[in-house]
């Protein structure tokens, strides 16, 4: 059914909706999402005059530097940053974080779109502070903040992985606490950056265990949900990169970050899989890499509008077209109204 065939059934006040209430890697355990609370409602509740589809892709975009003069393809100056950031405003989408994604809380105005903005290695040019206190111009959370003042539906939210001392700051003890006390995720990027293969299964788990330690420490009150893999490799056993444990210390994550170089499906989707939630790198169009890159993905969603994922504005209800044949996961089987 077409947008508009939707507009009028919704105007002649036909079309109501009465509340009610992945692929596995391997067999090892997998981190699973909360139940969904039910929904209990005493109205009948309309679907919003937007084409939703809360089953859509989704883009995780994968920051690095933010420098003036890019020597790799995961460098951006900070004049594409800020574009690129522009652009996702004005195309309304609503950042959120990994953790909120891969736990299932989207709860973004009707017809914008879930993008989740993820920095890996603590580079200083991403964030650093001010003699005052404040985030110094120019490192990606001051651009952030900017793009935030002008559009006030975009949320100045995004999930760090850091390994050990990041952001130039020995430990974190500054640099942390602040992005805690600003709704920023801090996610683990292992203490070291291991190759978590080649580490073997204690190592990996040593390195896991020991980075998700320091942030706590670091940050007291953070309790990391998700992960992102160095150089986006599990360890021999993927399932230890989601829960596992050393020297006393142990973890339990809800999402596991890929490298990647697509979007990701929709936490509600049978596609979805909590070990491998691809990401985007943020890259310009142009070379041999672009295919990869952010620009191309953000124009091919655009382009297939049906296919990335739009909201309802209902948090509680996943609202879908049946004609895009896609499936809900049995954990939220109770918030499905397709239509």
């Amino acid at each position: 059914m077409t947008e508009n065939a939707l507009r009028a059934l919704l105007m002649a006040g036909l079309l109501g909706f009465t509340a009610c209430g992945t692929d596995t890697a391997t067999s090892s355990p997998t981190p699973t999402s909360p139940p969904p609370t039910s929904r209990v409602t005493t109205t009948t509740e309309a679907l919003p005059p937007v084409a939703a589809n809360e089953l859509g892709d989704v883009p995780v975009l994968m920051y690095h530097r933010i420098i003036e003069n890019p020597v790799s393809v995961y460098d951006r100056t900070a004049a594409d940053f800020r574009a690129e950031l522009e652009r996702l405003a004005k195309e309304r989408y609503v950042p959120v974080t990994t953790a909120d994604y891969a736990a299932g809380k989207i709860d973004i105005p009707a017809g914008t779109h879930p993008v989740v903005l993820t920095f890996d290695d603590g580079d200083p040019t991403q964030f650093s502070l001010t003699p005052e206190g404040k985030p110094a111009p120019g490192t990606a959370v001051a651009i952030m903040l900017e793009v935030a003042g002008r559009h006030p539906g975009f949320r100045p939210v995004a999930s760090f992985y850091v390994n050990g001392d990041p952001f130039g700051d020995p430990g974190g003890r500054k640099t942390l606490p602040w992005l805690r006390d600003h709704g920023m995720e801090i996610g683990n990027h292992t203490l070291t950056h291991a190759n978590l293969r080649k580490a073997g299964a204690d190592g990996a788990q040593r390195d896991i265990s020991r980075g998700d330690q320091a942030i706590r420490q670091a940050a007291p009150g953070v309790e990391p949900a998700t992960i992102a893999l160095p150089f986006g490799i599990h360890p021999s056993d993927p399932a230890l990169a989601a829960s596992g444990g050393s020297d006393g210390l142990t973890y339990r994550y809800r999402g596991v970050l890929l490298v990647g170089a697509n979007p990701a499906p929709s936490p509600y989707s049978t596609r979805f899989d909590p070990l491998r939630i691809p990401r985007i790198r943020s890259q310009a169009g142009s070379g041999k890499e672009a295919q990869f890159g952010s620009t191309v993905w953000l124009d091919k969603l655009a382009a297939n509008a049906d296919g990335r994922y739009t909201s309802d504005g209902a948090p509680d209800r996943i609202a879908y077209p049946r004609a895009a044949g896609q499936s809900v996961q049995a954990a939220y089987q109770d918030r499905a109204e397709p239509y």
